[in-house]
């Protein structure tokens, strides 16, 4: 999970914390933070710049020499090979006496002089976006917007002293894949105020719907939809919007496609754009079927069975569900009218299914460890605002369908029992802080063993299912740091030995002193090993072997050790003397 801290902090935003305090909050709190960098390597010396004018290198047709204002109070003379440099853009602008960051990782920073090229003096240099380390895009300058400030130093412009954090998440913190998760940790870790976008309906001016039939309940549980007519394809995606997306490693690509994605971010919730006028009636939710096919936007076509979900329309297979959507009814710059989906799809459902096609997806990251079941419209909102903001359009009414949705049972929580795991006194108040901190909802009684917790896991919470999960979160709140450590306590006892027995390290060490080499094998053998050293005719099977000739378990160790010395002999060795120490395993009579 990769994201900016100034993206965080408008949601949750601690005050007196700063980043590296932030980091290590997080870090403690099971929310391992493995690097954290500024956005762009130290420079200075480079502002927004405005282009006033160009012309033709007189000596190189790939050259412009262009009249730049930098706000220094005399227009600057700088030659730029830039395919895209123009009369009128803003762009930045590196003075002389600014020093760039290196090209290579070996090299050496790059100074700014006067210099000449091909005979005509140059007083500075315009840059790309590449040149300023901040993406890998050179192919041609970075275009500012147009009321960027002239003169102004382009490290505040555009934010450039933010710093990216990049999380390690184990996987149950499936709650923690969007700036959302990641902030109502940091609230309950410092108290900061939790602020959330607005998610409210937004205004609905036609009565389109598109028909919907869920006929698997067991692969989707909720499926939230709605048309919007007369988008603009075209247009721009704000730079805000691309900025967040690029310091949390997403490419921009188109608008509608970029606030998809910026939403999964902001709130955890992947959704999927259907050019709605390359669907054929209407859609069915189902488990696919032996022998159709479906071209995925990757590129790649595979087939689908009966264990996977797919969204299908009257004709042809349009999406695989909660991975990726299919190239048939994908949007282009050409879309006007869109079908715009959010749902929940159970875990289960879609678990090792994109693993099966070689390929993985932010989308199935996040479904097949859980998505809030709750939300879906909410989000579907928000998703919707984004657009009619910056495409336009019409929205129709959300349709909403509910066909199976999880039954949170509450999880119980002795007190007592977290005190003797945690190995430290807990006070009932102290607990009932730490999930009003967590908003868990709870209630109290009491039991045989004193105070019990009841908590009711919240519906972005699929990680809360026994009582150790709770200790598990009174523990990541109230602190590590704090839990002391001590060594265990217990009875130390000399007890005789048996001198007539000799354990395995002294049975070993004579045995090598003898010229011998151990070798430790598998436990699972060939199962014809079986039959043939140890007259074995019913060994034991594994549900799930390694690979189809180590399929049974030994009985004895003779099989393994006259494998090695076929394989020694095969080899031409003169001379093998081999043995080993191991376990074998025999099938319980009762």
């Amino acid at each position: 999970m990769q994201f900016s801290e100034s993206w965080l902090r408008t949601f949750a935003n601690p005050e007196k914390i700063s980043t590296d305090a932030l980091s290590h909050s997080l870090t403690m709190a099971g929310l391992e933070v493995e690097e954290v960098g500024p956005v762009a390597p130290p420079f200075d010396k480079i502002v927004v710049a405005h282009v006033l004018s160009t012309e033709r290198h007189p000596n190189a047709d790939r050259l412009n020499v262009c009249q730049v204002d930098a706000g220094t109070g005399e227009t600057l003379q700088i030659v730029c090979g830039a395919p895209n440099v123009k009369p009128g853009i803003k762009v930045p602008c590196a003075l002389v006496g600014a020093v760039l960051p290196p090209a290579d990782p070996d090299g050496k920073p790059f100074e700014i002089k006067v210099g000449k090229l091909r005979g005509v003096e140059s007083y500075g240099m315009l840059c790309s976006a590449r040149e300023l380390k901040l993406s890998e895009d050179h192919g041609g300058l970075l275009v500012l917007p147009e009321d960027a400030p002239v003169g102004q130093n382009i490290r505040e412009y555009l934010d450039l002293d933010d710093q990216v954090f990049i999380i390690k998440l184990t996987p149950n913190k499936a709650d923690c894949l969007s700036i959302h998760g990641v902030a109502r940790e940091v609230s309950a870790l410092t108290g900061a105020a939790l602020t959330l976008p607005d998610m409210k309906p937004v205004a609905v001016t036609i009565d389109d719907k598109l028909p919907v039939k869920v006929s698997a309940p067991d692969l989707c549980g909720r499926f939230s939809g709605r048309v919007i007519r007369g988008v603009n394809a075209r247009a721009a995606t704000p730079a805000w919007m691309v900025q967040r997306l690029e310091r949390s490693g997403q490419r921009s690509i188109s608008a509608m496609v970029d606030i998809s994605n910026y939403v999964m971010l902001e709130l955890g919730r992947p959704s999927h754009v259907f050019d709605l006028d390359k669907i054929h009636g209407g859609l069915d939710v189902r488990w696919g079927r032996k022998g159709e096919q479906i071209k995925l936007l990757n590129g790649n076509t595979i087939e689908v069975d009966e264990q996977v979900g797919v969204i299908a329309d009257e004709k042809e297979i349009e999406s695989l569900a909660g991975i990726m959507g299919g190239d048939s009814t994908a949007v282009t710059l050409d879309t006007s009218n869109i079908y715009l989906e959010a749902a929940f799809w159970w875990p289960s459902a879609i678990q090792g299914r994109a693993r099966r096609y070689n390929f993985s997806t932010d989308a199935a990251h996040r479904f097949e460890r859980g998505v809030d079941y709750a939300t879906t419209v909410e989000h579907l909102e928000r998703i919707t605002a984004l657009i009619l903001e910056i495409c336009g359009g019409q929205a129709g009414p959300v349709d909403d369908h509910i066909v199976n949705l999880p039954q949170r049972k509450p999880v119980s929580l002795r007190l007592a029992r977290a005190e003797r795991v945690l190995g430290i006194e807990l006070s009932s108040a102290v607990v009932a802080d730490v999930f009003q901190r967590l908003q868990l909802p709870f209630t109290r009684s009491q039991g045989a063993e004193g105070e019990v917790f009841e908590v009711t896991p919240p519906s972005y919470r699929f990680d809360i299912e026994i009582e150790e999960d709770l200790i598990e979160e009174v523990a990541r709140i109230y602190g590590f740091e704090r839990i002391p450590a001590r060594p265990p306590i217990a009875e130390s006892e000399m007890r005789p030995t048996n001198e007539g027995r000799r354990s395995t390290h002294v049975v070993r060490h004579a045995l090598a002193a003898r010229d011998y080499q151990e070798v430790i094998n598998f436990a699972f053998v060939e199962e014809k090993w079986e039959h043939d050293f140890a007259a074995n005719d019913n060994p034991i099977r594994l549900l799930n072997p390694i690979a189809s000739q180590l399929a049974v378990m030994r009985s004895t160790l003779i099989g393994g050790l006259l494998d090695k010395v076929r394989y020694n002999l095969n080899r031409k060795a003169a001379r093998v003397r081999l043995f080993e120490v191991g376990r074998v395993f025999h099938r319980d009579a009762r």
